[in-house]
Protein backbone atom coordinates (compact mmCIF):
# COMPACT_ATOMS: atom_id res chain seq x y z
CA UNK A 1 0.00 0.00 0.00
CA UNK A 2 1.33 3.65 -1.11
CA UNK A 3 1.84 6.22 1.56
CA UNK A 4 -0.75 7.93 -0.40
CA UNK A 5 -3.43 5.14 -0.02
CA UNK A 6 -2.79 4.90 3.96
CA UNK A 7 -2.98 8.37 4.26
CA UNK A 8 -6.25 8.16 2.86
CA UNK A 9 -7.63 5.41 4.80
CA UNK A 10 -6.36 6.92 8.10
CA UNK A 11 -8.55 10.01 7.22
CA UNK A 12 -11.58 7.82 6.34
CA UNK A 13 -10.95 6.49 9.78
CA UNK A 14 -11.07 9.45 11.57
CA UNK A 15 -14.15 10.49 9.72
CA UNK A 16 -15.88 7.57 11.17
CA UNK A 17 -14.64 7.84 14.90
CA UNK A 18 -15.57 11.86 14.28
CA UNK A 19 -19.02 10.92 13.00
CA UNK A 20 -20.25 8.60 15.69
CA UNK A 21 -18.74 11.23 18.77
CA UNK A 22 -20.99 14.20 16.70
CA UNK A 23 -23.91 11.51 16.42
CA UNK A 24 -23.86 10.30 19.79
CA UNK A 25 -23.40 13.73 21.39
CA UNK A 26 -26.03 15.47 19.22
CA UNK A 27 -28.43 12.67 19.86
CA UNK A 28 -28.26 13.10 23.46
CA UNK A 29 -29.26 16.63 23.41
CA UNK A 30 -32.33 16.22 21.62
CA UNK A 31 -34.94 17.85 22.64
CA UNK A 32 -38.18 16.82 20.87
CA UNK A 33 -39.45 14.62 18.57
CA UNK A 34 -38.91 17.09 15.69
CA UNK A 35 -35.17 17.38 16.56
CA UNK A 36 -35.03 13.37 17.27
CA UNK A 37 -36.41 13.29 13.36
CA UNK A 38 -33.34 15.81 12.26
CA UNK A 39 -31.32 14.11 13.79
CA UNK A 40 -32.22 10.69 12.29
CA UNK A 41 -32.32 12.78 8.80
CA UNK A 42 -29.07 14.46 9.12
CA UNK A 43 -27.42 11.17 9.94
CA UNK A 44 -28.97 7.82 9.01
CA UNK A 45 -31.22 9.63 5.98
CA UNK A 46 -30.87 7.46 2.99
CA UNK A 47 -30.01 10.47 0.42
CA UNK A 48 -28.31 13.10 2.68
CA UNK A 49 -27.27 11.62 5.41
CA UNK A 50 -23.35 11.98 6.87
CA UNK A 51 -23.31 8.36 7.56
CA UNK A 52 -24.68 7.48 4.01
CA UNK A 53 -22.16 9.62 2.03
CA UNK A 54 -19.19 7.99 3.73
CA UNK A 55 -20.55 4.40 2.71
CA UNK A 56 -20.86 5.62 -0.42
CA UNK A 57 -17.14 6.82 -0.48
CA UNK A 58 -16.01 3.41 0.78
CA UNK A 59 -16.72 2.47 -2.85
CA UNK A 60 -13.89 4.31 -4.25
CA UNK A 61 -10.89 1.82 -2.66
CA UNK A 62 -9.66 -1.33 -3.65
CA UNK A 63 -11.30 -4.14 -2.23
CA UNK A 64 -9.33 -5.22 0.37
CA UNK A 65 -9.46 -1.09 2.23
CA UNK A 66 -12.59 -1.26 1.47
CA UNK A 67 -13.32 -4.52 3.52
CA UNK A 68 -11.11 -3.24 6.59
CA UNK A 69 -13.25 0.34 6.49
CA UNK A 70 -16.21 -1.47 5.68
CA UNK A 71 -15.91 -3.70 9.36
CA UNK A 72 -15.99 -0.33 11.17
CA UNK A 73 -18.52 1.72 9.16
CA UNK A 74 -21.60 -1.36 8.95
CA UNK A 75 -21.07 -1.75 12.86
CA UNK A 76 -21.57 2.37 13.00
CA UNK A 77 -24.70 2.22 11.56
CA UNK A 78 -26.16 -0.55 13.47
CA UNK A 79 -25.16 1.50 16.71
CA UNK A 80 -26.52 4.45 15.64
CA UNK A 81 -29.96 3.23 14.80
CA UNK A 82 -30.09 1.23 18.05
CA UNK A 83 -29.07 4.50 19.70
CA UNK A 84 -32.39 6.29 18.19
CA UNK A 85 -34.53 3.74 18.45
CA UNK A 86 -33.75 3.67 22.60
CA UNK A 87 -33.55 7.55 23.07
CA UNK A 88 -37.46 7.60 20.96
CA UNK A 89 -38.55 4.87 23.44
CA UNK A 90 -37.53 7.03 26.57
CA UNK A 91 -39.37 9.90 24.83
CA UNK A 92 -42.21 8.46 24.21
CA UNK A 93 -42.68 7.29 27.72
CA UNK A 94 -41.20 10.12 29.52
CA UNK A 95 -43.97 12.04 27.51
CA UNK A 96 -46.76 9.45 28.66
CA UNK A 97 -45.25 9.21 32.62
CA UNK A 98 -46.27 13.37 32.17
CA UNK A 99 -49.42 13.34 30.70
CA UNK A 100 -50.21 10.81 33.56
CA UNK A 101 -48.94 13.79 36.28
CA UNK A 102 -50.66 15.92 34.91
CA UNK A 103 -54.23 14.15 34.49
CA UNK A 104 -54.16 11.94 37.32
CA UNK A 105 -56.92 8.75 37.40
CA UNK A 106 -59.71 9.58 39.75
CA UNK A 107 -60.29 6.33 41.52
CA UNK A 108 -64.12 8.02 42.29
CA UNK A 109 -64.89 8.28 38.78
CA UNK A 110 -68.04 5.42 38.27
CA UNK A 111 -66.06 2.60 36.69
CA UNK A 112 -67.66 1.81 32.74
CA UNK A 113 -70.26 -0.87 33.01
CA UNK A 114 -69.10 -3.77 30.08
CA UNK A 115 -70.77 -3.65 26.48
CA UNK A 116 -73.60 -5.90 26.33
CA UNK A 117 -74.33 -8.18 23.13
CA UNK A 118 -77.85 -8.68 21.25
CA UNK A 119 -78.93 -10.89 19.56
CA UNK A 120 -78.80 -10.90 15.42
CA UNK A 121 -81.90 -9.87 13.39
CA UNK A 122 -81.68 -13.15 11.93
CA UNK A 123 -81.94 -15.05 15.31
CA UNK A 124 -84.67 -12.48 16.13
CA UNK A 125 -86.56 -13.94 13.44
CA UNK A 126 -85.95 -17.28 13.76
CA UNK A 127 -86.72 -17.47 17.80
CA UNK A 128 -90.04 -15.33 16.39
CA UNK A 129 -91.04 -18.71 13.52
CA UNK A 130 -90.42 -21.33 15.89
CA UNK A 131 -92.23 -19.85 18.77
CA UNK A 132 -95.38 -19.23 16.69
CA UNK A 133 -94.97 -22.74 15.18
CA UNK A 134 -94.07 -24.44 18.69
CA UNK A 135 -97.51 -22.62 20.01
CA UNK A 136 -99.34 -24.86 17.23
CA UNK A 137 -97.36 -28.01 18.21
CA UNK A 138 -94.64 -28.26 16.35
CA UNK A 139 -91.82 -29.49 17.50
CA UNK A 140 -88.26 -27.83 16.59
CA UNK A 141 -85.52 -30.57 15.42
CA UNK A 142 -82.15 -29.75 13.31
CA UNK A 143 -80.07 -31.75 10.93
CA UNK A 144 -77.22 -31.67 9.22
CA UNK A 145 -75.78 -29.09 6.65
CA UNK A 146 -73.72 -31.32 4.61
CA UNK A 147 -76.07 -33.76 3.02
CA UNK A 148 -75.96 -36.68 0.78
CA UNK A 149 -77.79 -36.37 -2.71
CA UNK A 150 -80.18 -39.22 -1.92
CA UNK A 151 -81.72 -37.21 1.00
CA UNK A 152 -81.14 -33.77 -1.05
CA UNK A 153 -82.51 -34.92 -4.36
CA UNK A 154 -83.65 -38.41 -4.94
CA UNK A 155 -86.21 -38.92 -2.25
CA UNK A 156 -88.01 -35.19 -2.48
CA UNK A 157 -88.90 -36.45 -5.91
CA UNK A 158 -85.96 -34.31 -7.66
CA UNK A 159 -84.43 -36.63 -10.39
CA UNK A 160 -81.47 -36.28 -11.73
CA UNK A 161 -82.21 -34.45 -14.71
CA UNK A 162 -83.80 -31.96 -12.45
CA UNK A 163 -82.20 -28.47 -12.69
CA UNK A 164 -81.75 -27.62 -9.20
CA UNK A 165 -79.07 -30.40 -9.71
CA UNK A 166 -77.11 -28.06 -11.76
CA UNK A 167 -73.59 -27.54 -10.79
CA UNK A 168 -74.88 -23.71 -10.68
CA UNK A 169 -77.02 -23.90 -7.81
CA UNK A 170 -75.92 -26.47 -6.03
CA UNK A 171 -72.34 -26.63 -4.25
CA UNK A 172 -70.77 -30.43 -4.57
CA UNK A 173 -68.36 -32.10 -2.12
CA UNK A 174 -66.00 -34.38 -4.03
CA UNK A 175 -66.18 -37.74 -1.43
CA UNK A 176 -65.86 -41.32 -2.04
CA UNK A 177 -67.99 -43.34 0.03
CA UNK A 178 -65.19 -46.89 0.47
CA UNK A 179 -68.41 -48.45 1.16
CA UNK A 180 -70.34 -48.17 -2.27
CA UNK A 181 -68.78 -48.99 -5.26
CA UNK A 182 -68.40 -45.20 -7.11
CA UNK A 183 -68.90 -43.36 -4.71
CA UNK A 184 -71.96 -41.53 -3.00
CA UNK A 185 -72.66 -38.11 -4.10
CA UNK A 186 -72.56 -35.42 -1.38
CA UNK A 187 -73.24 -31.39 -0.85
CA UNK A 188 -73.89 -28.62 1.15
CA UNK A 189 -77.72 -28.79 1.44
CA UNK A 190 -79.93 -27.02 -0.77
CA UNK A 191 -82.65 -26.66 1.46
CA UNK A 192 -83.93 -27.63 5.07
CA UNK A 193 -86.03 -30.46 3.39
CA UNK A 194 -84.20 -33.53 3.23
CA UNK A 195 -85.24 -33.37 7.20
CA UNK A 196 -88.61 -34.71 5.69
CA UNK A 197 -87.17 -37.36 4.72
CA UNK A 198 -84.91 -38.42 7.91
CA UNK A 199 -88.18 -37.54 10.12
CA UNK A 200 -90.34 -39.90 8.68
CA UNK A 201 -87.80 -42.41 8.47
CA UNK A 202 -87.34 -42.90 12.04
CA UNK A 203 -90.62 -41.31 13.59
CA UNK A 204 -93.96 -43.03 13.04
CA UNK A 205 -97.06 -40.50 12.24
CA UNK A 206 -98.86 -38.41 14.13
CA UNK A 207 -95.63 -36.01 12.79
CA UNK A 208 -95.54 -32.08 13.64
CA UNK A 209 -91.85 -30.37 13.41
CA UNK A 210 -90.28 -27.96 12.09
CA UNK A 211 -86.35 -27.55 10.99
CA UNK A 212 -84.42 -24.13 11.03
CA UNK A 213 -80.93 -24.39 9.70
CA UNK A 214 -78.75 -22.74 7.22
CA UNK A 215 -78.26 -23.75 3.71
CA UNK A 216 -75.93 -23.19 1.23
CA UNK A 217 -76.88 -22.40 -2.95
CA UNK A 218 -74.18 -21.78 -5.52
CA UNK A 219 -75.71 -17.93 -6.22
CA UNK A 220 -74.36 -14.94 -7.19
CA UNK A 221 -74.76 -12.91 -4.38
CA UNK A 222 -76.53 -9.01 -4.80
CA UNK A 223 -79.30 -7.41 -3.02
CA UNK A 224 -81.67 -10.50 -3.03
CA UNK A 225 -79.13 -13.37 -3.75
CA UNK A 226 -76.91 -14.99 -0.64
CA UNK A 227 -74.83 -18.03 -1.13
CA UNK A 228 -75.67 -19.33 2.69
CA UNK A 229 -78.55 -17.92 4.53
CA UNK A 230 -81.27 -19.78 7.18
CA UNK A 231 -84.35 -21.72 6.00
CA UNK A 232 -87.27 -23.17 7.97
CA UNK A 233 -88.84 -26.60 6.39
CA UNK A 234 -92.24 -27.15 8.32
CA UNK A 235 -93.59 -31.43 8.10
CA UNK A 236 -97.10 -32.86 9.36
CA UNK A 237 -98.15 -36.20 8.73
CA UNK A 238 -101.51 -37.59 10.68
CA UNK A 239 -104.77 -39.66 9.46
CA UNK A 240 -107.03 -37.53 7.89
CA UNK A 241 -104.76 -34.38 7.60
CA UNK A 242 -105.94 -32.20 4.84
CA UNK A 243 -105.34 -28.60 2.86
CA UNK A 244 -107.60 -27.24 5.08
CA UNK A 245 -105.00 -28.12 7.90
CA UNK A 246 -101.71 -26.71 5.98
CA UNK A 247 -104.10 -23.64 5.21
CA UNK A 248 -105.46 -22.44 9.20
CA UNK A 249 -102.13 -23.71 10.09
CA UNK A 250 -100.29 -21.13 7.74
CA UNK A 251 -103.17 -18.64 8.01
CA UNK A 252 -102.20 -18.48 11.86
CA UNK A 253 -98.48 -18.25 11.99
CA UNK A 254 -99.01 -14.96 8.94
CA UNK A 255 -101.06 -13.34 11.20
CA UNK A 256 -98.91 -13.91 14.27
CA UNK A 257 -95.70 -12.81 12.77
CA UNK A 258 -97.13 -9.32 10.62
CA UNK A 259 -100.25 -8.53 12.85
CA UNK A 260 -103.95 -9.83 12.64
CA UNK A 261 -105.00 -6.91 10.73
CA UNK A 262 -102.92 -8.73 7.62
CA UNK A 263 -105.28 -10.66 4.65
CA UNK A 264 -103.41 -13.33 3.05
CA UNK A 265 -103.57 -14.96 -0.05
CA UNK A 266 -103.30 -18.96 -1.34
CA UNK A 267 -102.02 -19.42 -5.10
CA UNK A 268 -101.19 -22.64 -6.65
CA UNK A 269 -97.46 -23.08 -7.46
CA UNK A 270 -95.22 -25.81 -8.37
CA UNK A 271 -92.61 -27.68 -5.98
CA UNK A 272 -91.81 -31.77 -6.79
CA UNK A 273 -92.41 -32.54 -3.67
CA UNK A 274 -95.74 -31.91 -2.87
CA UNK A 275 -99.02 -32.08 -4.90
CA UNK A 276 -100.61 -29.85 -5.02
CA UNK A 277 -98.27 -26.98 -4.37
CA UNK A 278 -99.23 -23.28 -3.40
CA UNK A 279 -97.29 -20.07 -2.27
CA UNK A 280 -98.64 -18.18 0.78
CA UNK A 281 -98.45 -14.50 0.39
CA UNK A 282 -99.53 -11.27 2.32
CA UNK A 283 -101.07 -8.38 1.52
CA UNK A 284 -98.68 -5.46 1.06
CA UNK A 285 -98.17 -3.51 4.29
CA UNK A 286 -96.29 -0.79 2.13
CA UNK A 287 -99.09 0.33 0.23
CA UNK A 288 -102.34 -1.75 1.66
CA UNK A 289 -102.77 1.37 3.96
CA UNK A 290 -102.11 4.30 1.25
CA UNK A 291 -105.51 4.26 -1.34
CA UNK A 292 -103.16 6.30 -4.02
CA UNK A 293 -100.46 3.36 -4.14
CA UNK A 294 -103.45 0.55 -4.07
CA UNK A 295 -102.47 -1.98 -5.45
CA UNK A 296 -98.77 -2.17 -5.51
CA UNK A 297 -95.41 -0.13 -4.89
CA UNK A 298 -92.04 -1.19 -5.25
CA UNK A 299 -92.09 -3.78 -2.20
CA UNK A 300 -94.73 -5.82 -3.67
CA UNK A 301 -93.24 -4.72 -7.28
CA UNK A 302 -97.01 -3.56 -8.23
CA UNK A 303 -98.92 -6.65 -7.62
CA UNK A 304 -100.36 -5.91 -3.72
CA UNK A 305 -99.10 -9.16 -2.10
CA UNK A 306 -95.81 -10.43 -0.98
CA UNK A 307 -94.78 -13.88 -1.27
CA UNK A 308 -93.38 -14.99 2.31
CA UNK A 309 -93.46 -19.10 1.74
CA UNK A 310 -93.79 -22.55 -0.28
CA UNK A 311 -95.75 -25.37 0.29
CA UNK A 312 -98.17 -27.79 -0.38
CA UNK A 313 -99.30 -31.64 0.59
CA UNK A 314 -96.92 -34.53 0.81
CA UNK A 315 -96.24 -35.91 -2.49
CA UNK A 316 -97.47 -39.63 -2.04
CA UNK A 317 -94.59 -40.95 -3.67
CA UNK A 318 -92.22 -39.19 -0.54
CA UNK A 319 -94.31 -40.94 1.70
CA UNK A 320 -93.66 -44.60 0.03
CA UNK A 321 -90.23 -43.63 0.13
CA UNK A 322 -90.05 -43.56 4.00
CA UNK A 323 -92.89 -46.72 4.30
CA UNK A 324 -95.68 -44.72 4.90
CA UNK A 325 -98.96 -45.76 3.50
CA UNK A 326 -100.16 -42.74 1.74
CA UNK A 327 -103.78 -44.55 1.37
CA UNK A 328 -103.52 -44.34 5.14
CA UNK A 329 -101.86 -41.32 5.97
CA UNK A 330 -102.00 -37.38 4.34
CA UNK A 331 -99.42 -34.75 5.23
CA UNK A 332 -98.61 -30.80 4.68
CA UNK A 333 -95.01 -29.16 4.07
CA UNK A 334 -94.00 -25.99 4.17
CA UNK A 335 -90.53 -23.83 3.92
CA UNK A 336 -89.28 -20.22 4.30
CA UNK A 337 -86.59 -18.15 4.23
CA UNK A 338 -85.47 -16.54 7.38
CA UNK A 339 -83.69 -13.72 6.01
CA UNK A 340 -86.67 -12.79 3.61
CA UNK A 341 -89.19 -12.62 6.75
CA UNK A 342 -86.50 -10.29 8.06
CA UNK A 343 -86.20 -8.55 5.41
CA UNK A 344 -89.89 -7.68 5.18
CA UNK A 345 -90.67 -7.37 9.13
CA UNK A 346 -87.66 -4.58 9.28
CA UNK A 347 -87.64 -3.04 6.19
CA UNK A 348 -84.37 -4.20 5.10
CA UNK A 349 -83.71 -3.42 1.21
CA UNK A 350 -80.24 -5.46 0.93
CA UNK A 351 -79.43 -9.04 2.30
CA UNK A 352 -76.12 -9.25 2.49
CA UNK A 353 -75.98 -6.61 5.33
CA UNK A 354 -77.43 -9.41 7.28
CA UNK A 355 -73.45 -10.87 7.61
CA UNK A 356 -71.73 -8.07 6.48
CA UNK A 357 -70.72 -7.59 10.10
CA UNK A 358 -71.12 -4.12 9.80
CA UNK A 359 -72.15 -2.74 13.88
CA UNK A 360 -73.96 0.34 12.43
CA UNK A 361 -76.21 -2.04 11.20
CA UNK A 362 -76.24 -4.71 13.96
CA UNK A 363 -76.97 -1.66 16.98
CA UNK A 364 -80.56 -1.31 14.81
CA UNK A 365 -81.65 -4.61 16.46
Amino acid sequence: MTTEGTSANEALRARVAALRRDATKELASAGGTDQLEGWRVKYLGRRQGTLTALMKELGTLAPAERRALGAEANPLRLELEAAFDARKQAMETRAQAGAAATKPLDVTLPGRAPTLGKLHPTTLVLREITSAFASLGFQVMEGPEVEWDSYNFEALNIPQDHPARDMWDTIWIDYTDPDKSGGRPMLLRTHTSPMQIRIMERTRPPIRAIVPGRVYRYEAMDATHESSFFQVEGLAVDEQLTFAHLKGCLFEFAKRLFGPQRQVRFRCDYFPFVEPGVDLSIDCFACAQDAAKRPGCRVCKQTGWIEIMGAGMVHPQVLRRVNIDPERYAGFAFGLGVERIAMLKYGIEDIRLFYANDLRFLRQF
